[in-house]
């Protein structure tokens, strides 16, 4: 360990994971320890099912009924992928044999729309080659107490009970106007202009009523508060296209999910950094992070010191670098059964937007089940999360885990969100955040890419990050 690397990495969550990796590809001689025996950190994947309750300091070991503690992978932080279709077409190519993914994916491949970051990640890098997934089975919005199905097409606008006739129709027009829309073709803005007009002003165009923006902004956009409202309404536009391309590809949802949990991801951008030179450590405990002059230039561990360039590493391994900024309580429920109104899916997501709570900001549930080799036969483990907004957080996310009952066993965390006091320029301490409630990895990949400009003075760019076909790491 007594050498010096360009990087050194602390923690093995998916964000330095995955900058390990990046930061290897591009010819950086890297270590990354972890303090853990396991991969993850934050964002790990707990097996067998007795961690999990020692984690939580649940007394007694989990009954009979729970099956295997080995059956169990139970993600500490729920996230979806958002796929699409062209993007996963040539992903297929690579990857190989991808089943049910394939289905339903037939034309219109020549355009070029938006996409899931991670997935573009798990593209460029070929990370998918240690990776299997399923489509998510539903994507399920809350209104009035109850779940419905999100409208994203004309087809479910007019079928979904979400709605009365008049606003379908209304609903209808405007989904028209999204798909027909492009931002570089004046002739379908039907007088909206995508650089200042408002989305607001969008919604009122075509009238739509407040239950109709609330699930399009927080369901189909994926926004988590309402201040989008009041921006320049492209960029919502091209999010609801994405979301409605990517479910007419995938018919059920436009959301995937590795199988053995989420857990999987760090570990296979571990594993190329890896291939290329990477030195891999866990178990090793961060003794002192050594800075001289202002500027990092080592870390100990077990007397020994190892030189460095450039740190990564997510919070808690500089607490006294990084604030807090907030807080999210998750609620991890094991089932016994799927959830109501979801026709018996065995995977879905459900968004809670904010004006039906009155709250300030979304309520997610994110749910998986044996079909994904995360838990034992007949065993749904179905996770809800918010930014916590008062002083009883556990009664913020009562609406979510009414939808859930009856719930076998509840696991509740509640996690502070930290960010990095300063930039890192100058000390080359690079500090990641810590996971947000969101049940995607937008905001994360945004993290990602902020890092690796601060560290390199360069935008992030996909292309640097693909793999050398034949690697003389015997890989091809």
């Amino acid at each position: 360990m007594n050498e010096e690397y360009d990087v050194i990495v602390l923690g093995t969550g998916l964000t330095e994971c995955i900058l390990s990796g990046i930061m290897s590809v591009n010819g950086k001689k890297v270590l990354h320890m972890d303090r853990n025996p396991y991969y993850g950190g934050e964002s790990a994947s707990i097996t067998p099912l007795e961690d999990l309750y020692k984690r939580f300091n649940i007394p007694g070991a989990p009954p009979a009924s729970m099956g295997r503690g080995r059956d169990w992978n139970v993600d500490l932080i729920p996230k979806f992928l958002m796929a699409n279709g062209k993007e996963w077409y040539y992903l297929g190519n690579i990857a190989g044999a991808w089943g049910d993914l394939m289905v339903g994916l037939s034309n219109r491949l020549n355009y070029v729309t938006l996409t899931g970051q991670l997935v573009k990640m798990l593209l460029f890098t070929e990370v998918t080659r240690y990776l299997d997934f399923k489509v998510t089975e539903g994507s399920f919005v809350y209104k009035g107490g109850k779940i419905y199905k999100v409208p994203s097409t004309e087809a479910e606008a007019l079928a979904s009970s979400l709605m009365g006739l008049f606003e379908k129709r209304r609903f209808r027009k405007f989904l028209v106007y999204v798909a027909n829309f492009d931002e570089n073709d004046p002739r379908t803005f039907e007088g909206v202009d995508p650089k200042k007009t408002a989305m607001r002003e969008v919604y009122k165009k075509f009238d739509l009523g407040q239950d109709v923006i609330d699930f399009t902004g927080h369901a189909l956009a994926l926004y988590r508060t309402d201040d989008y409202l009041d921006q320049p309404c492209c960029e919502t536009i091209n999010r609801i296209k994405l979301y409605s391309e990517s479910l007419a590809r995938y018919g059920k949802s436009p959301y995937l999910y590795p199988l053995y949990g989420l857990g999987e991801l760090p570990q296979g951008f571990a594993r190329l950094s890896a291939i290329y030179g990477g030195t891999y450590m866990l178990n090793k405990p961060i003794e002192e992070i050594i800075v001289q002059n202002g500027k990092v230039i080592g870390v100990k561990s077990e007397g020994e010191i190892a030189r460095c360039k450039q740190l990564i590493c997510d919070p808690s391994y500089v607490k006294d670098r990084v604030e807090k900024v907030g807080q999210v309580i998750r609620v991890i429920c094991i089932l016994s059964h799927p959830i109501k109104n979801t026709s018996d899916a065995n995977s879905c997501q459900i968004i809670i937007p904010q004006n039906q709570v009155n709250r300030k900001s979304d309520i997610y549930v994110c749910m998986i089940s044996s079909a994904h080799n995360v838990a034992a036969q007949g065993k749904y483990i179905a996770i809800a999360s918010t930014t916590v907004e008062t002083k009883e957080p556990e009664k913020e996310i009562r609406p979510a885990l009414e939808l859930l009952e009856p719930i076998e066993q509840k696991f509740v965390s509640i996690s502070d969100l930290l960010v990095p006091k300063d930039l890192g320029t100058d000390s080359q301490i690079f500090i990641s955040r810590t996971y947000d409630a969101t049940t995607h990895f937008e905001t994360t990949c945004d993290d990602i890419k902020d890092i690796y400009k601060r560290m390199t003075g360069s935008e992030f760019d996909f292309e640097e990050m693909k793999r050398k076909k034949n690697d003389i790491y015997g890989e091809d």
